[in-house]
């Protein structure tokens, strides 16, 4: 696990915390995410003819990648509907991590060593800590629980297809680009067809939120889906992960949120594993 690996992950992992927090905060969850969507897959619409089309052997995850996501938008909207942002949140980025571990083992032939698999239980542990331990933030309700649990294995099954497709691709790039370029596609007819005026209402509403999120979203998924080209997909997913300090840190810094004795906790552990990780390796 290299430097240049850790700082590329952990900038997705930034990210991926702000565009979540602004998810949360942005009303209807769903016309938050498809907007958000619909300004990378546009963006990425632009690049695929400076690039290549990904090998065919690549599509199948592709296709798979674009079903498995749009399914996790509709639980991750349940989600944040049913508990907290600082209580599912960390629930589902750090359970991930471990059914990535296993995913990949299973269908990638990953197997991890010992010091790596102790530094993902660190991370993982100490992720979901907050959630499970941390009573200053309340009892998680148990339909938020259901719907977190849910949205764990989704972002693992996508997360190991993404990464078995990528290296498949022949250019890493091309295959986030024709990925972005679909995950619209479902959501955005769903809205069209359902909701179409209130969707595009919240467009018009907050039209400078939704650019920013949706470059943000883009990049955070892109970078992690280009680091699996070139690392263990569960390592990868452990370090993004650690988005959920970032979100405590954008809670606590930006919206006035108390950080807490279980926050500082979760942070510790985390920052042990992903040194026993890179040691160990």
């Amino acid at each position: 696990m290299t430097t240049m690996l850790i700082l590329l992950v952990l900038s997705a992992a930034l990210l991926h915390a702000t565009w979540n927090a602004l998810v949360k905060s942005g009303g209807t969850p769903e016309f938050t995410i498809a907007a958000y969507q619909l300004v990378g897959g546009i963006v990425c619409l632009c690049l695929v003819p400076f690039f290549p089309l990904p090998a065919v052997e690549s599509w199948w995850a592709i296709i798979a990648s674009v079903l498995i996501h749009n399914v996790y938008y509709f639980t991750l909207s349940q989600a944040y509907r049913a508990g907290d942002l600082s209580q599912v949140y960390p629930l589902f980025r750090g359970l991930a991590p471990v059914l990535v571990a296993i995913g990949a083992a299973v269908f990638a032939g990953e197997v991890l060593g010992a010091g790596t698999l102790v530094g993902l239980t660190l991370i993982s542990f100490g992720l979901m800590s907050i959630t499970l331990l941390g009573n200053q933030l309340g009892k998680i309700s148990p339909a938020a629980l259901r719907w977190g649990l849910l949205t764990s294995v989704l972002i693992a099954c996508y997360t190991v297809v993404d990464g078995m497709g990528v290296r498949l691709a022949g250019n890493s790039v091309s295959y986030i680009l024709w990925l972005f370029v679909f995950e619209v596609i479902p959501i955005g007819c769903w809205l069209l067809l359902t909701r179409r005026r209130e969707w595009l209402g919240y467009m018009r509403s907050a039209t400078g939120n939704i650019i920013f999120g949706g470059v943000a979203s883009s990049m955070a998924y892109g970078l992690v889906i280009f680091a699996m080209s070139l690392g263990a997909m569960a390592i990868v997913s452990s370090l993004r992960e650690t988005s959920v300090i970032f979100a405590a840190l954008i809670g606590t810094l930006v919206l006035g949120e108390p950080f807490g004795r279980q926050r500082v906790i979760a942070a510790l552990l985390v920052a042990l594993g992903v040194i026993v990780m890179r040691l160990m390796q």
